[in-house]
């Protein structure tokens, strides 16, 4: 019969075509879904439907929850379904709905640099989604500054925020050996904006230290001033700083897949940045060109446990400065939102030629 060619996943035509409706349907319910639902949609008897979901289940497709008497899909269900619309070339951005693609034209076009579209991009993909919206800023190499603040947050303690022309938008708190009053941060700020717009941030450091060195008098002051506020706010180990922006993280306070306790967790590890970090770097290499969807990530993330990641690289001008995504339960409609997060990342690269890659 036609309708038993197996696919290469060991599925016979109408084993997927009824693993496909309890996939839309859960995706719609977030319900298990019983036979009877399906047999309605399928025009198939309930008995024929009852016997094709053991045979899913059996097939590591579908699972019962609990007590219920209805199954939901698992990760390799769901990774099937992937497949399925990957298989059918309706992954790329001129598939993303209409009004999505104007949502995100509207909130990411006309901004001031790629530091802008990182800080941005996680709250598009996060009201487009329900889920989480990411964003990953890397910084790079001969980067050049653009703008330094200083905010002071208590004796002692600063807060400073260095933007970088790639877009790059890093903020630290200070602990500073020192007070330094208002107008002392006022005045370092400006003096650094004043004389190094423009310098390779890693030549800041040394040219400081250099005039430092050659002043006596109350000019000195300032220098040496503005010395401690880079050298804190810019470490020697400023390449490997990330900007990370997380958006929408209430999105999953409803999950009803999730328990308290593995909820808080997951949480828990969004709120800290070099998880989310340790998350995005870990499934987004350099080399990826593409979007990738990627379950079980709680092999190496436990607290990400039944979550998905789709994500892409931001690659301006052939270079990747990061990485943007979005983090929701398996019961997501996975079409749009590769397609949405794919398009935003096709963003960039515009994005990077309109404004001259400037923050």
């Amino acid at each position: 019969m036609a309708d038993l060619r197996e696919t290469g996943w060991g599925l016979h035509a109408r084993q997927q075509a009824i693993l496909a409706a309890a996939i839309e349907l859960y995706v719609q319910t977030g319900e298990p879904v019983a036979s009877q639902a399906l047999a309605n949609i399928s025009g198939l008897s309930s008995a024929t439907v009852r016997n094709v979901m053991v045979e899913l289940a059996d097939a590591g497709m579908l699972e019962q929850p609990h007590t219920s008497a209805g199954r939901i899909p698992t990760a390799r269900a769901f990774r099937l379904h992937v497949e399925q619309i990957r298989g059918a070339n309706r992954i790329a951005p001129r598939w993303l709905p209409v009004e999505s693609r104007t949502q995100i034209d509207a909130q990411l076009q006309g901004l001031g640099g790629i530091g802008a579209f990182f800080e941005r991009t996680p709250q598009v993909l996060a009201a487009l989604s329900s889920g989480v919206g990411l964003a990953l800023a890397t910084a790079q190499p001969g980067d050049l500054l653009e703008h330094v603040h200083f905010q002071r947050l208590a004796l002692k303690k600063v807060l400073a925020v260095v933007v970088t022309r790639s877009g790059a938008v890093r903020d630290r708190v200070l602990l500073l050996e020192r007070d330094l009053s208002m107008n002392d941060l006022e005045t370092a700020s400006r003096y650094l904006n004043e004389n190094f717009r423009g310098w390779d941030v890693e030549r800041v450091r040394a040219e400081i230290a250099a005039r430092a060195e050659r002043e006596r008098s109350e000019y000195q002051r300032l220098l040496q001033a503005a010395e401690e506020l880079w050298s804190r706010a810019v470490p020697d180990d400023r390449s490997l700083e990330q900007s990370v922006y997380v958006e929408g993280v209430s999105n999953l306070l409803g999950a009803a897949d999730k328990d308290s306790a593995s909820l808080r967790e997951m949480l828990a590890a969004l709120e800290a940045k070099e998880r989310v970090v340790a998350l995005l770097t870990a499934y987004v290499t350099s080399e990826e060109r593409s979007v990738r969807v990627i379950f079980n990530m709680e092999e190496r993330v436990p607290e990400m446990q039944g979550m998905v990641l789709v994500a892409a690289p931001a690659v301006v001008d052939g270079t990747v400065r990061g990485t943007v995504g979005v983090l929701a339960t398996q019961r997501m409609h996975y079409e749009n939102t590769i397609n949405a997060v794919g398009y935003v990342a096709q963003m960039f690269a515009q994005a990077g030629n309109d404004t001259g890659d400037r923050s």
